[in-house]
């Protein structure tokens, strides 16, 4: 049977000696290994971050405002209008 070759990262950590205990006694009692449990306790939260970085979360109020602007735009301003203009201009 062929194998496949899987290249795998590396980082390293810089931790005071009673912290890699606590991490390394703490993966114990889950039964994993040190990489493991960081890893099975760190990427949900990665995860978390970056889905919830590229969200905004609205009040009600904020959202009708929202909503409203959407249906009823607002009048472009002068500058708005000279920008526009400009802009159909360019190559």
């Amino acid at each position: 049977m062929a194998r496949i070759a899987i290249e795998n990262d590396r980082i390293d950590l810089r931790i005071r000696p009673d912290d890699k205990a606590l991490l390394t006694r703490a993966a114990a009692l889950e039964r994993l290994d040190l990489t493991g449990f960081i890893l099975r306790t760190v990427l949900p939260k990665a995860r978390s971050v970056v889905k919830n970085a590229g969200r905004v979360v609205l009040s009600d109020r904020d959202t009708l405002r929202v909503l409203d602007l959407l249906e009823n735009p607002p009048a472009p301003s002068v500058r708005l209008a000279r920008a526009a203009k400009a802009a159909q201009t360019l190559p």
